[in-house]
């Protein structure tokens, strides 16, 4: 089956290159990026999962959203 760059989960460096040859200059707009917009995922855990991150934040005196960040950053500093 061929790769289909729209719709694959992972797609690479150069994937669209063909299309956006393609693109008229007159329909692109160049924006400013904004330092502090977030991106927010949304994860879904099992709910056993779900009931250990709230005794994480409950034993790290934590609100909830911010134990998987905390995580991920100890899990970082851990691995490197």
């Amino acid at each position: 089956m061929a790769k289909d760059s729209w719709t694959d989960p992972d797609p690479q460096r150069g994937d669209f290159d063909a299309y956006l040859e393609t693109v008229d200059p007159r329909d692109v707009e160049f924006h400013e990026g904004d330092p502090d917009a977030l991106v927010t995922t949304v994860v879904n855990v099992s709910s056993e999962d779900a009931q250990r991150l709230v005794r994480i934040a409950a034993q790290r005196g934590q609100r909830l959203e911010e134990v998987i960040p905390n995580l991920l950053r100890e899990a970082e500093q851990h691995a490197a």
